[in-house]
């Protein structure tokens, strides 16, 4: 069988791994396109519910409960999807799942802008929610299946979180702008069918999608990703992060509106973004020496020491700044995250994995946007993002407290690097 990636690991090892050296992989942009297409609606889907619901109810805690509905329905349903597609394969998964999304966010933004009853908007934010495709996860699993023990991976770990990012980028710029300009259903209209065209091209992507755990005694043993304590560890932290995507998200929302410029939400929003994805450019061009434990820790301190000023801010240009740090404080945390994946859960268990850890991040999101949007109806403008910093505060002394399950165990296939069964050293 020829090899997956052009250069031989020997090679790779030798040379300080780079985004030139990943992006050719033999076969990688097959699925790096559609993917990248398929993923762009889900940073427009939580905005384009808030967005729409707000306008036709007057209320961000209806809109913030709504869209909260829409991310723990997803946060619940993307681990058994990421299971279904180890075992059956991603296209499998995928093709009746964009179906369901399609119809089922044509069918709130109906709901919606017919003035229906709070309790029809939950009905079918649920199944938007659970059928959002979990392409994120996918690609992760196929640069896995590509890439092996390669010291690619981490570049390939920090690849995608600037793609996710740069997602986060252009997707609430382009749901404000449409919500704002056009009308205010155009956001979930456009995410619709984003999600059914991104995701049909990137199911038919046949070739490079990993091989089904067929292996019943695997099956049995690695049941579900979730019995891997750092997993369980990762998840806590994962469930911060998306507090911080939900409240800003809310609370950016609520405060432009406040100023009286509406329009300048998708631009705060995009600065943090920004930040993200510049900050995970560097986290994959750095070869970095700590062990990943310990980059995790750093990393997510940092986040909740700049979440926790985001509350204080007076004015547009001071959040901006400080949203852009936040943004940066963030990648480094969910790169690190997902490059333990790779050491501490088995190949057959990965995409469930993953989307355990997207699950988290949608939860957490959906719990902010639902506190945020009570804060900011019932105290001050900017009330919201109190949300943030008590959301990665938590997470951070979790993490403390349970960082040494972080340590991947030692396996009978695998040759030891470090001495006494520590953790292996870093080799990104």
């Amino acid at each position: 069988m020829a090899s997956t990636v052009t250069t031989s690991k020997d090679s790779a090892a030798t040379s300080r791994p780079g985004y030139g050296q990943l992006l050719r992989t033999r076969g990688a942009w097959t699925f790096l396109l559609p993917g990248f297409a398929a993923r762009q609606p889900f940073a427009m889907l939580t905005l384009s519910i808030v967005l729409l619901v707000q306008h036709t109810t007057g209320s961000y805690g209806a809109a913030g409960a709504v869209a909260a509905a829409t991310g723990v329905s997803m946060a619940l349903f993307a681990p058994y999807s990421g299971r279904l597609a180890d075992r059956h394969g991603q296209r499998a998964v995928l093709v009746p799942g964009v179906l369901v999304h399609a119809l089922s966010g044509l069918t709130l933004t109906a709901l919606a802008l017919n003035d229906a009853p709070l309790w029809a908007l939950f009905a079918a934010a649920v199944p938007t929610g659970a059928s959002v495709p979990q392409v994120g996860p996918m690609v992760r699993a196929r640069w896995g299946a590509k890439l092996k023990d390669s010291p690619l991976m981490t570049t390939a770990a920090a690849f995608e979180s600037v793609t996710d990012e740069f997602t986060f980028v252009v997707g609430p710029l382009l749901a404000t702008a449409l919500c704002t300009a056009v009308d205010p259903a155009a956001g979930l209209v456009t995410e619709a069918a984003l999600t059914l065209i991104g995701g049909l091209l990137f199911a038919a992507q046949r070739g490079t999608q990993p091989k089904t755990s067929a292996d019943g005694r695997e099956r049995a043993e690695h049941a579900s990703a979730l019995r891997v304590p750092g997993v369980r560890v990762l998840i806590v932290t994962f469930l911060g992060i998306g507090s911080v995507f939900g409240g800003m998200q809310v609370s950016l929302a609520a405060f432009t509106e406040s100023i009286g410029e509406p329009g300048l939400n998708g631009v705060l929003y995009g600065i943090f973004a920004a930040g993200n994805m510049v900050s995970g450019i560097a986290c994959g061009a750095i070869a970095w020496k700590a062990a990943p434990q310990r980059r995790l820790v750093i990393g997510y301190a940092a986040l909740a020491v700049t979440a926790s000023a985001l509350w204080t801010s007076q004015s547009a240009l001071l959040l901006a700044g400080l949203g852009l740090l936040v943004g940066m404080s963030i990648a480094p945390s969910l790169i690190t995250g997902y490059t333990l994946v790779e050491d501490l859960v088995p190949a057959g268990a990965r995409t469930e994995a993953f989307t355990w850890l997207t699950g988290a991040v949608a939860l957490g999101q959906a719990a902010a946007v639902t506190i945020a949007g009570q804060l900011e109806d019932r105290l001050w403008d900017g009330a919201g993002f109190l949300v943030p910093m008590g959301g990665t505060v938590l997470a951070l002394v979790t993490l403390l407290a349970l960082r040494s399950r972080l340590v991947p165990p030692s396996r009978g296939r695998t040759v030891a690097r470090g001495v006494d069964h520590r953790a292996p050293a870093a080799v990104d």
